[in-house]
């Protein structure tokens, strides 16, 4: 009997032990899966100083900065197919899908992209955060600074706009976020910090945009257009390309500046394009001593002031051929007693002029250096034939 009774009693003790440790461990797991109530981490444990590192949600400072700037601008970003058709020499036609992202900048459904994402599209699909899909329509583009505008029709409470903010007081070294699709893996973010300022970077012909913005935030296939964001989660750029020989990121990327954003998007918004003063020129030849003309607009401004390109010739025997004379165009050397050595020089000045106003060109024709005043026009009314 008293056998029985302490078999009994044993089974009882081991039972309520039993309770006792699986609910324990219940509790203790709940508590490490509410984010809001702390246990003592492994770390902690072996160094208990590193807790004053840590919030109550257990981030670092570096750690609720990204956080925070993710949660509050990631439902800004959008994914962008864009299809296009291509036809080959054979006259056969390819049908292409390009991907790139996007940010909404304002409650009428207006997303900032860059050009060459939606550049010769067909069709253009947008997808917001919640995974619902709008075709877009085109507002404007400016293929110079590789930035471009379109349009969706969705309601405005599945529209969160980036805000603009300003890159005057960028420094090196400071912390960015890079927002975007990279290989289509929608609204994922990379940081990094600025690596450099004012790089120049080609995108057009002769054209090259300066004030870029040079990041080692990584940047992939279909990163293009996506936000590049401050630790304020300001909008200070738009991601446009990367240097690389893989294609894949190599840690040197680079941004459109806001500054440039800001003065470009007003104007893709009122008239769809973006009006720059023109002198006329369309084609030059660059050499060591200057800029050959090449080409000029037909009663455009360098023609109605004078200026001079190439002769054109014409030979009668063994059969009549056209050719032209480049020793018999104006070489430009300067413009307001600055020198000019390349395209991208003469480009630059003249962006920073309005249209109306008048420049003076120094250029060498026969042997001579002569000045040559020229009024700057609009590319509409070039296009018009003003």
């Amino acid at each position: 009997m008293r056998f029985f009774l302490g078999c009994v009693l044993s089974a009882s003790l081991a039972s309520l032990f039993t309770v006792w440790l699986v609910n324990g461990s219940r509790d203790r797991l709940a508590i490490a899966q509410d984010r809001h109530v702390r246990i003592e981490s492994p770390v902690e444990k072996i160094r208990p100083a590193m807790s004053r590192n840590f919030d109550a949600e257990g981030l670092t400072p570096d750690e609720a900065v990204a956080v925070t700037v993710y949660e509050a601008v990631n439902r800004g970003v959008v994914n962008i197919t864009a299809k296009a058709v291509k036809t080959d020499r054979l006259l056969m036609k390819e049908h292409i899908e390009d991907t790139g992202s996007g940010a909404i900048i304002d409650r009428e459904g207006h997303i900032l992209t860059n050009f060459h994402v939606v550049n010769g599209s067909k069709e253009i699909a947008v997808t917001l955060y919640n995974g619902k899909s709008y075709d877009a329509t085109p507002i404007g583009a400016d293929a110079l600074n590789d930035l471009a505008v379109i349009k969706i029709d969705a309601a405005e409470d599945e529209l969160f706009p980036i805000a603009l903010g300003n890159s005057r007081n960028l420094r090196v070294g400071m912390r960015v976020f890079a927002l975007g699709n990279p290989f289509g893996l929608e609204r994922t973010l990379t940081t990094g910090i600025i690596s450099s300022l004012n790089r120049s970077l080609q995108i057009h012909g002769h054209w090259k945009i300066k004030s870029i913005i040079q990041i080692d935030a990584a940047i992939n296939p279909g990163s293009s257009g996506g936000p590049l964001l401050d630790s304020h989660g300001w909008l200070i750029g738009i991601n446009t390309a990367i240097a690389t020989t893989s294609g894949q990121s190599a840690g040197v990327g680079f941004a459109i500046p806001v500054s440039l954003i800001s003065r470009v998007v007003p104007q893709l918004l009122k008239d769809g394009r973006v009006s720059r003063p023109e002198s006329g020129i369309d084609k030059v030849y660059q050499t060591d001593k200057g800029l050959l003309i090449a080409a000029m607009r037909p009663g455009g401004p360098a023609e109605r002031a004078g200026l001079r390109g190439p002769r054109i010739t014409k030979s009668r025997l063994p059969f009549a051929m056209k050719g032209e004379d480049r020793a018999a165009a104006d070489l430009i050397v300067g413009i307001d007693d600055q020198k000019i050595v390349t395209a991208e020089d003469f480009l630059s000045y003249i962006e920073e002029k309005h249209a109306g106003d008048e420049v003076i060109l120094t250029v060498v024709r026969e042997g001579r250096r002569v000045s040559i005043p020229l009024q700057l026009a609009t590319s509409e009314s070039l296009e018009r034939g003003e």
